[in-house]
Parts: C-alpha cells; structure tokens; sequence
C-alpha cells in the first residue's frame, strides 16, 4: 500500500512532512514529491498548487510515475450548509465541479459531458476511516456530504445559497473535485477531507492567519489517524 497524499497549499502540509521519514524527494511538473513513511504506511506527499489543473496533474503523476493505491486530499474549504462554521470539518462522500456548464445542451450544472457519471465518490473504506479519525478530535464537529470544486473564489452569498439548494453541497473548494475525476478514470480509492474557513450562508467567518493553524493541527491529527484505520 502506498498513499497518495495531497494538499494545494504548503501551509496545509508542513506539519506531516515535519512527522514524515522522508526518504527522497523528487521533483516532477514544477511539484515536489516526498516519498517517505509515517508510521508504517509509505506515504507519497506533495504540494500540488491552487486550482483543478494543478491538482488533476498531480494527482495523475502520482497514480501513474509514483504507483500510489490511494489518495487523500486534505485543505481548507468554505462551507455551505447552514450548520457549518469555522472549525468544522467536511469528509467528502462525494464530489461535483460546479464551474462545469454545458446547459445549453440540456445537461445539468456541473455534469461532465459524455460521461457515465454525475459526482465522483469517495471510497467507503477511507471515508469511514477519516469519520472515526475525527471523531477522536473532540473539540470539532464533523460533517460528511457533498463537496463542490471550482476554479473560482466564491465570496457571494447568493452563489452560496445557490450551491445549496442545486448541488445539496456542504463545502466549496477548488482541487478536489478534479482529484476524485482522475482517481475515478484510474479506478483509485479517495477521499477528500476538508477544514472549514468561513460560511458566506450563515456569516461566520475566521481571521485566515488565526484559522490556518487550526487546520493545519485538524487535518494532521486526522491523517495520522487514519493511518493506523485503514
């Protein structure tokens, strides 16, 4: 087994890399590959850069050059269900490109055209392994559901709310849509996992530079949990 660990951000990912036996790193489309272990699960860790193109191409080198079994994508996210506040995290079960239009041929928001899916599922195995690894975080709440991706920042609340009732999503972002869409073409488990920063729908927000600590600790913790689940 080898693990496939991403994250958009450096921020989201120095905490693991700083618990990692890095063994070689490797540099590959302007990225850098951290090949290590954590515990004892090989782990491959990369920053992948903002945005779906950046984070579909990491995600197929590391399924094609690095031979990693699965992924896990970790980071921030603003959130959309109306219970969901800064702290918070959202597992994905499944996730939905909401940038993609092609209505104008009748297909619904975020369809992808000529494919045999509408939503990109999150392997059951790993999702309920981050579940109960964030469980044993007691001071956060813990939401499983949709998640939307988009290479856009979304600050409107209007486009909030309307993420809420089209998509039924509990969290927006803006890679991990396109991970689950690549996993999905090389029949690769995922499974995305995010912190919330703000929520446009209910108002509440957190000052980045305070919040990022936190999510950063979150998602660490989780990951190093899960790791002895799965």
């Amino acid at each position: 087994m080898i693990l496939g660990i991403i994250s958009a951000m450096s921020e989201e990912l120095e905490l693991l890399l700083k618990d990692m036996d890095i063994k070689e790193e490797t540099k590959r489309a302007n990225m850098t590959f951290y090949k290590g272990t954590l515990g004892d699960k090989d782990i491959i860790a990369v920053v992948c850069g903002i945005g779906k193109v950046n984070a579909a191409v990491c995600s197929q080198i590391l399924i094609s050059e690095f031979n990693v079994t699965s992924i896990i994508n970790v980071g921030v996210a603003g959130g959309i269900g109306k219970d969901i506040y800064p702290g918070d995290v959202v597992v994905g079960t499944n996730l939905v490109q909401h940038d993609m239009d092609t209505t104008a041929f009748g297909d619904p928001h975020g369809q992808i055209p000529r494919l045999d899916t509408f939503d990109f599922k999150c392997d059951k195995t790993l999702v309920k392994a981050a579940l109960d690894a964030c469980e044993e975080i007691k001071e956060i709440n813990t939401f499983s559901g949709r998640i939307i991706s988009g290479d856009q920042f979304i600050s409107s609340v209007d486009k909030i709310k309307w993420f809420e009732e089209e998509f039924k999503a509990m969290a927006c972002e803006m890679e991990g849509a396109s991970i689950a869409q690549v996993c999905y073409l090389n029949n690769v488990p995922c499974v995305v996992i995010r912190s919330i920063s703000d929520n446009a729908n209910n108002g509440a927000h957190m000052d980045y530079e305070k919040f990022i600590p936190i999510a950063v600790r979150n998602s660490t913790i989780i990951l190093k949990n899960m790791l002895n689940k799965i």
